[in-house]
């Protein structure tokens, strides 16, 4: 694959992301969680990557998020950022590390900051949340908010499932999109609502909203980088589009393989190390004087 343009491999910043907003433009978001992936997505000119907590279920075979580290995310946080050279990491704060106390928020956000590298932190919900986040932006981290499903809350919101979908819940997403904004936000995720909810919460802030199942009213978009390759086995939530079915060429040269290597035909002699004719007589003499 070619590199990518100069242009492309200028790290973008905070006040880029905020200028796409002013400007009427989109930013495209996917997730990431090595090093491979994020070289690949930031060679696409995808703008930012989350360094998700979704981790937990796509590559660590979990059946939600909430059991997923703080350690194991400064795994995945690392590993995105050394194959990343333009987009910008946003890395989740995992469930546990921020619920307890400003103090506790602010000590793991540094540490996915600055172990990690990240360039934002990413922090579920809002009402006892603002506090938290207040606390780490003026720490000097910046945040994304995230509205709507929340999956660490997932059991208290019923499921996966849709949020704000009577008038009350949706009045309650617009008015928690304004107070993450006064707590400081850089941009806030909207998961799983009405489009015409995400529309009017885009247009009651001023900071970059990133839709999931939102719609096209918001400033941007995420996918799970799974779901949108195709590697996701069972059920796909209803806003994904796939744009690549992979599993099924994965499945079909790991077929391949199996079949060629219980065949013997493989590795043929084009994979396959040949020893100097001269080194392998000298071998073999001293193989045949040793007696082996």
């Amino acid at each position: 694959m070619a590199d990518a343009p100069v242009s492309r491999l200028v790290k973008l910043t905070l006040p880029d992301i905020a200028g796409r907003r002013r400007e009427g433009g989109r930013l495209a978001m996917v997730t990431a969680y090595d090093a491979p992936s994020a070289r690949l997505a930031d060679l696409a000119g995808i703008d930012m990557i989350l360094v998700g907590d979704s981790a937990g279920t796509t590559v660590l075979g979990g059946e939600s998020t909430v059991p997923v580290t703080l350690d194991e995310m400064l795994l995945f946080t690392r590993a995105v950022v050394r194959g990343v050279r333009r987009a910008f990491v946003v890395t989740d704060m995992p469930f546990g590390s921020f619920q307890v106390s400003d103090e506790q928020a602010v000590a793991a956000a540094v540490r996915l900051y600055k172990e990690g590298g990240a360039d934002a932190v990413k922090v579920e919900g809002a009402g006892p949340t603002l506090s938290r986040i207040r606390a780490i932006v003026d720490a000097g981290i910046p945040v994304m908010g995230h509205l709507g499903l929340t999956p660490q809350s997932a059991t208290m919101l019923g499921g996966y499932r849709a949020q704000a979908r009577t008038a009350a819940a949706a009045r309650r997403l617009v008015d928690d999109a304004i107070a993450l904004e006064e707590a400081g936000v850089f941009s806030i995720v909207l998961e799983a609502v009405p489009a015409v909810v995400a529309e009017r919460a885009t247009r009651a802030v001023s900071v970059p909203t990133i839709g999931i199942g939102a719609g096209p009213g918001c400033t941007g978009q995420v996918l799970v980088w799974h779901d949108l390759l195709g590697l996701t086995d069972g059920h796909v939530p209803k806003f994904v589009r796939a744009y690549a079915n992979l599993s099924a060429e994965i499945l079909r040269a790991l077929e391949a393989y199996v079949a060629d290597v219980h065949s013997g035909a493989f590795p043929d002699e084009r994979h396959t190390y040949a020893m100097p004719e001269d080194q392998q007589v000298l071998f073999e003499a001293d193989l045949a004087g040793s007696g082996k």
